[in-house]
């Protein structure tokens, strides 16, 4: 049962939440002053201009559907320093397809889509270290509880460097066995080889990224998570343009750029660790006990499997692709990279959703939980829509910025409006989906994935594969959507229905 914060500890917690504001602004401390409106704690830091919150405000009246005004502020500015993060990462993806998509051989831009699948499994899988992090931290900061606070960090911190080692041990028998399920011809598959033998040597930056973006997310301190993706995926691009264009690498450069350009992130999320105000001793002895760490695994343990399923309809999705030629992977990684470019978008406010839903459960407030719901699926539909509308509005105009080849281009504009469900289905799952992590609910999580892989996405995937029709390859990844979307709306309703 959560019981309500007791004054006294509250305003503890607000005098330490001062202590490390950071020049973006106090969003926990605001977060606070929100869930408790009877405090009579006054602000002593300055306010910093933030991106217009008028934008939900007035998408808001359209709907009929209205929010408290610091719920929605709060939300909106994570939402937009979120957004600004993330959509460094497709769009530095985009460039890289650009790159390798100009060259004269096609075969480099297909074999890095083929070894990208590989790190989107040891990625994504791994994924838990951030998405877990988040939640937990949320939820410390919401109760006031700095040890578990800050001994979610050095736990995960632990796990990252176990992973890293793991991978990095494993990486050739990983590599061998991956390209031995994956169906490219010969060529692609040379160059996906030269694309993994390059990006792997970035795997442990990338994992301990994820710990440092989670802990930094459950802080409602997404200004250093900005940070961190601006100078990875502006290092990426140098070393791209560099390694592809002036030193002719192909798809190895592409790697190598990857691989750099998370080492910088991670030598710079390090220098705004250290950097931070609130310096106070660490509990050591009790972020290392046994019992933290055995919560910490049954936790994360729905978390993979889950996450292991989501990647593999991705990577399923890229391989029945690829067993219909090399023109239609082509095509369909870049509408991939489209939809990725949506989803990282709309990605911004699941992400907020993560952050204020974590610190709204560890403060035990119902009625600011179901607020919440309301505003995410507002904001995820408002992004979707927006997406959509530049999709469409000039689809060849989009698709030739990726590729100069035209048979893809023509290939790709036969598919691109099977994008439509695929972004809005996709705009609500992802909002559950943040909701639901930051609440640090993963068996929820995994029921709703294995039913919409299982029962929805791989027989119809499977259809298309006999048939050899690309349309119900497309409609197995929407109707995927759907699935997600559907099920983890009535799981959300019953959680939110629960007495507390």
């Amino acid at each position: 049962m959560l019981r309500p914060v007791p004054d006294v500890l509250f305003k503890e917690t607000r005098e330490r939440t001062e202590r490390s504001v950071d020049r973006f602004g106090d969003l926990p401390g605001q977060v606070f002053k929100h869930l408790n409106p009877q405090s009579n704690i006054e602000r002593s830091a300055p306010r910093v201009p933030s991106i217009r919150p008028e934008i939900l405000p007035s998408f808001a009246k359209v709907t009929g559907v209205s929010f408290p005004p610091d719920l929605r502020r709060n939300f909106t500015r994570l939402t937009a320093v979120n957004i600004l993060s993330n959509l460094t990462v497709p769009i530095t993806g985009l460039v890289d397809t650009a790159m390798l998509g100009h060259l004269a051989d096609i075969r480099f831009l297909a074999g890095a889509a083929l070894g990208a699948i590989l790190f989107d499994y040891v990625y994504w899988t791994f994924g838990f270290l951030r998405m877990t992090c988040t939640g937990l931290t949320a939820q410390a900061v919401g109760r006031g509880d700095r040890d578990d606070e800050y001994g979610h960090l050095i736990r995960f911190v632990l796990l990252g460097l176990g992973a890293a080692a793991f991978v990095l041990l494993l990486q050739v028998p990983f590599r061998d066995a991956g390209f031995g399920l994956l169906s490219g011809a010969p060529g692609v598959e040379a160059a996906g080889r030269d694309y993994f033998n390059a990006r792997i040597w970035g795997a442990p930056a990338t994992l301990l990224n994820f710990v440092l973006m989670g802990w930094f997310l459950g802080r409602a301190q997404s200004r250093n998570v900005l940070i961190m993706t601006v100078v990875a995926n502006l290092a990426n691009i140098g070393f791209n343009y560099l390694f592809i264009v002036r030193l002719g690498w192909a798809a190895a450069g592409a790697g190598w750029a990857t691989a750099l350009g998370q080492w910088l992130s991670l030598a710079t999320a390090l220098v705004l660790y250290v950097r931070r105000s609130d310096r106070e001793p660490v509990a050591w002895r009790t972020a290392l006990a046994r019992k933290k760490f055995k919560g910490l695994f049954a936790l994360n343990r729905d978390l993979l499997i889950r996450t292991v399923l989501l990647v593999s309809v991705f990577a399923s999705f890229i391989d029945f692709s690829a067993r219909l030629g090399t023109i239609a992977l082509a095509a369909n990684s870049i509408l991939l990279r489209m939809l990725n470019l949506a989803a990282y978008l709309i990605d911004g406010a699941a992400f907020a959703c993560e952050s204020l839903g974590g610190i709204l459960l560890g403060r035990g407030d119902r009625d600011g939980l179901k607020r919440l719901v309301r505003l995410a699926l507002v904001t995820g539909l408002f992004f979707a829509s927006l997406c959509l509308i530049v999709y469409l509005a000039r689809p060849r105009f989009f698709l030739g910025l990726l590729t100069s080849h035209s048979e893809v281009i023509e290939f790709a504009h036969t598919y691109v409006y099977w994008l439509v469900p695929c972004v809005v289905f996709g705009s609500i799952a992802y909002m559950y989906d943040g909701l639901l992590l930051g609440w640090t609910r993963p068996k929820t999580l995994l029921v709703s994935m294995s039913i919409s892989v299982f029962a929805v996405y791989l027989p119809l995937a499977g259809l298309s594969a006999w048939s050899g029709n690309i349309h119900w390859l497309w409609a197995s990844m929407a109707l995927f959507m759907l699935a997600r979307a559907a099920t983890l709306a009535v799981a959300t309703r019953r959680f939110l229905a629960e007495p507390r």
